[in-house]
This record gives C-alpha cells, sequence and structure tokens, in this order.
C-alpha cells in the first residue's frame, strides 16, 4: 500500500531510530486507547473515534496525525471525511523488533 513503512534490520536488530520512532507515537495513552479501538472495530472507521474518546475533535485529530506519519494506520479519503484502520503488519513489527531487543546478542543469527 502507498506509504507502507517496514523497520529496516541490520543483522538481527531493528534500526533503533526506527523502533525509538513507533515506541515514541505508542506514547500517549489516547493513541493506544485509539489503536485499541481501530482493533476492535478489525475494520477502517470514518469519523466516530471523536465519539468513543473524551477529548476534542482537534486533539484527536493530532493524535490520528502522530499515528498516521509513524505508519501504525492508514488513512484514506472518502468524501469529506479520512477513514482509519490499523495497518497490523507494521503492529506487528514492533512486538518482532523487542522481541529482537530481549534476545541475547550471542543466540542472534549473524548475517
Amino acid at each position: 500500500m502507498k506509504g507502507e513503512r517496514t523497520i529496516n534490520f541490520v543483522g538481527t536488530m531493528p534500526d533503533t531510530h526506527e523502533l525509538a520512532n513507533l515506541c515514541k507515537a505508542l506514547g500517549h495513552p489516547a493513541r493506544i486507547k485509539i489503536l485499541k479501538h481501530l482493533l476492535d472495530e478489525d475494520r477502517c472507521i470514518c469519523g466516530r473515534i471523536v465519539e468513543v474518546l473524551p477529548l476534542a475533535q482537534s486533539t484527536v485529530s493530532q493524535h490520528l496525525k502522530i499515528l498516521k506519519e509513524s505508519g501504525l494506520i492508514l488513512g484514506e479519503v472518502e468524501g469529506p471525511r479520512t477513514c482509519y484502520c490499523v495497518d497490523k503488519n507494521r503492529l506487528a513489527l514492533i512486538g518482532a523488533a523487542v522481541a529482537a531487543l530481549l534476545q541475547p546478542e550471542n543466540d542472534r543469527i549473524k548475517s
């Protein structure tokens, strides 16, 4: 999909800047709630995200922008609204990158 991103692996270690940026995008409770809501819905959501969060439209929009810039969510314009859904592959990469960090260095596959 257009704009899709991946974590770059150097050997078997993830690119630390990329992983840090992804973690930063998850660094606010509202963004975690947005991701959880989108995952629970398991489909693209248009405009209803504000209804489930006790935040102003502008605040939700700012959080959506950060999540979209990180590649954790995808947004497509449909008429007057933008529909959002989670990029599950990108989200799974965070888990894989953290798992790689937890491996002892001598257990990592050398390339």
